[in-house]
């Protein structure tokens, strides 16, 4: 190994509440926080819901003024809530045996309880972000249930999924337990799109299913055997960039990640999500280890993400620092056609020379006449171009 790179896996002092407990004192001592006076008020109320991937520990820490809404996942005609059952199990066992598998939005009476225990807790106002309305109709449902609700509530469509959207959800939870108002607060949760993810999966054909891809592209891609790279896009999936072997799409993975990384600065986040081969994830985690002076996290894909990705995929969602430009996807650069070879000179066609046949005729007519009268001929020597003499015959 180069000695300018730093190890896979560097030995970090451990220090209480991971990434997250750095990042809440690089919070503290920026002036512009350290300045806010302590207002002794309850803090602006949020929601989420549970296609952010928050850790269950975060989450029970900041329960007071912080509402997760489960996403429910329909197999056959069964229906799973994240939070409440086992909806990891039952979507694996669900996949391996060919059952349908779908998702759907929460109900907006669940979105208007969310709201209701937060203003009977206090909260005067309250901001709800949710996964990209392209992927799910969670944002139209926290709409209909803020036009009850008894407090005034901002709902942000954050354009993704995962932690990307997750990240900036904690950012958010954070700043307002701090004090910040509703504007700043809605500030940076429509910067949610500046978080990047990307994953790869084994088989399109999930994606297929639910309607994320096209018919075309799932049997393109199974034919050619084809392991994209995927991302969100303006709240859309899409081909971020297209490879042939699953080993080498997991190393594009990594890479790409690691290129973001090191464009966002030191202070990148970066979580690794999985559903069922936690230990590729592992390893992962230990590639991308020294990419970000920050924790890398391991994380189970959401629910209503894997549903739609199947078994064996593999995420990376990257946030924080400064947000590299949004690069468009990949494609492929159309094939130009090759100009046209100059076509060489038909060739001359020699010209035939013409026959000469009348001395031919000539000398068999007369060659033929003395053998008609019973008179022997006898040949004399001659040029290869002139007959032979038909006069130079005799009796014996």
């Amino acid at each position: 190994m180069d000695a300018s790179q730093p190890p896979p896996n560097p030995q970090r002092p451990t220090r209480t509440g991971g990434w997250m407990g750095r990042l809440w004192k690089q919070r503290v001592a920026d002036p512009a926080h350290r300045a806010r006076p302590a207002r002794g008020l309850v803090p602006v109320g949020v929601v989420s819901d549970s296609a952010a991937a928050l850790p269950e520990d975060w989450v029970r820490q900041h329960a007071r003024f912080l509402r997760v809404v489960p996403m429910p996942v329909m197999v056959d005609e069964q229906i799973f809530s994240e939070g409440t059952d086992d909806v990891p199990t039952e979507l694996a066992l669900g996949l391996a045996m060919g059952k349908a598998v779908r998702t759907s939005r929460p109900a907006p009476g669940q979105m208007l309880r969310a709201y209701r225990e937060l203003a009977d807790a206090g909260v005067k106002e309250i901001i709800s972000i949710h996964l990209s309305s392209a992927l799910s109709g969670t944002v139209d449902a926290a709409r209909l249930a803020a036009e009850s609700s008894p407090v005034p509530v901002t709902v942000v469509d954050s354009l993704t999924v995962a932690l990307a959207e997750g990240f900036t959800v904690m950012d958010v939870v954070e700043l307002a337990a701090a004090g910040a108002p509703l504007a700043e607060l809605e500030a940076v949760a429509n910067r949610a799109a500046e978080n990047h993810v990307y994953f790869a999966v084994p088989s399109l054909e999930q994606l297929r299913r639910g309607g994320r891809i096209g018919t075309l592209a799932s049997v393109l891609g199974t034919l050619l055997n084809v392991k994209p790279i995927l991302s969100v896009r303006d709240g859309q999936i899409v081909a971020h960039e297209k490879v042939r072997t699953h080993s080498r799409t997991l190393a594009r993975l990594v890479a790409i990640a690691r290129d973001e990384a090191a464009a966002r600065g030191p202070e990148a986040r970066l979580a690794v999500h999985y559903f069922g081969n936690q230990d590729a994830a592992e390893e992962i985690v230990q590639e991308l280890a020294g990419a970000s002076l920050l924790e890398v996290l391991a994380v189970p894909v959401p629910a209503v993400l894997g549903a739609h990705t199947g078994a064996g995929v593999l995420a990376v969602a990257i946030s924080g620092g400064i947000a590299p430009p949004v690069p468009g996807p990949v494609r492929h650069e159309p094939k130009t056609k090759a100009e046209p070879k100059p076509r060489p000179e038909p060739k001359a066609k020699p010209v035939a020379r013409p026959r000469n046949i009348e001395p031919r005729r000539e000398s068999r007519r007369r060659t033929a006449s003395p053998s008609a009268q019973g008179t022997p001929v006898t040949p004399t020597s001659a040029s290869p171009d002139e007959p032979a003499n038909p006069e130079a015959s005799g009796t014996p």
